[in-house]
């Protein structure tokens, strides 16, 4: 076929294509998707509550904060961003249809940023928790919260601009990486941390926790990982993490080594700390370590996410790459203390 017999037949096509199915116009596509924004938000804005906080300074001088909450159950807990109560017991919960409650942090997980409050005397709107896994780059999503701290049951949207962000976190001894955080275009703003991050089913998908520029937000995933740390928080006040004590980053396994193993990296050493399980099982630096209890680690995030709490005070064996040799180490992690 010519080109030009081609050209006559895509331009043929696309007639047809266009008389047989037109699409919605740009009205019917606008209508929709108010239709959908409108309804989450009538779902959600009533779980979503106004944080007032004043916490300490030294010189007995106070500061006054604000932040977002979010009802997950009636009897008044509510999940909240960790740096939003960070140094405070106590503070102000409002709520749109104008009740003011008084609320008790919980527990909070530096961390994850995650926290968990409990208003007293709750009848709560709980919202229903989703599953960020499930999240796809362009989907619509819809933020609700406290933007600027007077602004209370505002409402924006976006869509999902970026899946498996990460940033960093610290409680002050430790530092972590936030895995999988989901970003979004939806304006956040000062006063919007804590508050619902919800897909266009009304389920809570996020909890949002900062803005990374203009048009852009981040929000901690509504996932397997981050439900267990919540219940944690609920059921004891803390998440509790093992420590080996060491840092590392991702290289490049030998070539002979990857063939072998059927693996391309693992996790290089870079500091042990002294006094530390990892330096009392003989773990050094520049050693590659390939996996963890039998499971394969290629960067710092797998070895992260082995450290859960089931692991404390149990010996792990760990197989690292050291001079060429591959060697058996036998590590007994610690609780990981804040």
């Amino acid at each position: 076929m010519s080109s030009i017999h081609f050209i006559d037949a895509l331009l043929a096509d696309a007639d047809r294509d266009q008389r047989a199915d037109p699409g919605p116009s740009d009205e019917e596509a606008l209508d929709a998707y108010s239709r959908v924004v409108a309804g989450v938000a009538e779902r959600v804005i009533g779980s979503v509550a106004s944080l007032r906080i004043n916490r300490r300074l030294p010189g007995g001088r106070q500061a006054q904060g604000s932040g977002s909450a979010v009802a997950i159950t009636p009897d008044g807990f509510l999940v909240t961003s960790a740096h939003v109560v960070e140094g405070v017991e106590k503070g102000r919960a409002s709520l749109v249809d104008g009740r003011e409650l008084r609320f008790e942090v919980v527990g909070r997980d530096a961390l994850s940023d995650l926290a968990v409050i409990r208003a007293s005397g709750a009848d709560l709107e709980p919202v229903s928790l989703g599953n960020a896994d499930r999240l796809r780059v362009g989907q619509l999503v819809v933020a609700v919260g406290n933007p600027m701290g007077i602004f209370a049951g505002s409402v924006t949207a976006g869509v999902v601009s970026a899946l498996g962000r990460s940033f960093s976190t610290t409680d002050g001894r430790a530092s972590r990486l936030v895995e999988n955080v989901i970003q979004t275009d939806a304006a956040l703003n000062p006063g919007n941390s804590g508050g619902a991050l919800v897909d266009g089913r009304g389920r809570m998908v996020g909890v949002n926790t900062a803005v990374a520029g203009i048009g852009l937000g981040l929000a901690v995933p509504i996932n397997a990982t981050t439900r267990r740390i919540i219940a944690a928080l609920m059921r004891e006040g803390r998440f509790r993490r093992a420590f080996l004590g060491i840092a590392g980053g991702s290289r490049p396994l030998p070539p002979r080594v990857a063939q072998v193993l059927d693996r391309t990296a693992g996790v290089e050493v870079v500091q042990v700390v002294d006094g530390s399980p990892a330096a009392k099982a003989g773990i050094r630096n520049e050693d590659l370590i390939i996996d963890v209890d039998g499971v394969p680690v290629a960067d710092a995030g797998d070895l992260q996410r082995l450290m859960v709490g089931e692991r404390i005070g149990r010996p792990l064996t760990v197989r690292a790459f050291r001079g060429g040799d591959l060697l058996e180490l036998t590590v007994v992690p610690v609780e990981l203390r804040h």
